[in-house]
Parts: C-alpha cells; structure tokens; sequence
C-alpha cells in the first residue's frame, strides 16, 4: 500500500469577485461639488456616535461621477482611526469605480486636518494614480460645524 501526498500547488484557495450594482446608472445620485459629496456623507452617517468614535467611509463613483455606493473603511475611537490604503483600493477596483471620495469625522468638532490627514490624503492620491482610480477628495466633517474639503483648498 503506497502513501500518497497531496501536492501542496493543487490545495489553494480560489479568489473570485463579482459585482451586482441594484441601480441603473442613470438613476444614481451624481456628484457635482463637495457639497453635494457631504450631504451624501451626513445623510448616511451614524449620528448617535458622530460626536464620539472617529470613523470613514468612502464614496464610490463612475466615470460620470455618479454614486456606485457607500463603504464603511474603518471606525476607531476618539481621536483617530485606521485608514489601510489597501482596503480602499481592493473595495474601489471591486467596484469598477474610476473616482473615489473620502470622508472621516472629527469628533472633536474642528474641521482643520491634522498632518497625518493631509500624509495619508497625498498617499492615497499617488496611488490612486498607479491604478487609474482617481481620489477626487477627501472631506472632513462634524456634527454641527459643516466640512472642510481637501479639493476644494487646492490640497488634491
């Protein structure tokens, strides 16, 4: 009686990806100026923990700017959270995106960007270029003090 072993090449895991977008095109939200961008953002944030966790969620967007959908990136706590560029860019080339927009919230109330904002905004910009997926902004927002928008102040 021989022994067989399984060849470790044939005993991985299979990848695969698919998309099934709800809407036609035509009958997404388009997105014109950061404003329009934020209240996407503020209507689908959850106002019962804006003022305390820190979170970001990130909008998907098709050549025509139109809305593909909404993703949660990260939540952490009170004064920060973790932005992995890799979650942000495996979520946009599963959508077939070609434009994304960032979003995260102070909960602190101030609406200036720390440094480490605006290091992780012109990462996310250099990379997104490698891959043809544009960042088209990256807003700030709180609960009662509007947004700041990184495009809008010529950072992106």
């Amino acid at each position: 009686m021989s022994v067989q072993t399984q060849n470790p090449f044939f005993s991985i895991s299979e990848i695969k990806v698919s998309y099934q977008p709800k809407f036609k095109a035509s009958e997404r939200p388009q997105v014109t100026t950061s404003q329009h961008a934020y209240d996407i953002f503020y209507e689908n944030w959850n106002h019962d923990i804006i003022e305390m966790t820190e979170q970001c969620y990130m909008l998907l967007l098709n050549r025509s700017n139109r809305v593909i959908g909404i993703k949660e990136v990260s939540s952490g706590g009170m004064t920060g959270t973790v932005i992995d560029p890799k979650l942000v860019f495996s979520v946009a080339l599963k959508s077939l995106c070609t434009g994304i927009i960032l979003c995260h919230n102070h909960p602190s109330g101030g609406l200036k960007p720390s440094e480490a904002d605006l290091m992780l905004t012109r990462r996310l910009v250099e990379v997104g270029k490698l891959l043809d997926l544009q960042l088209l902004d990256h807003i700030i927002l709180t609960k009662h003090c509007g947004f700041y928008s990184f495009a809008d102040e010529g950072i992106i």
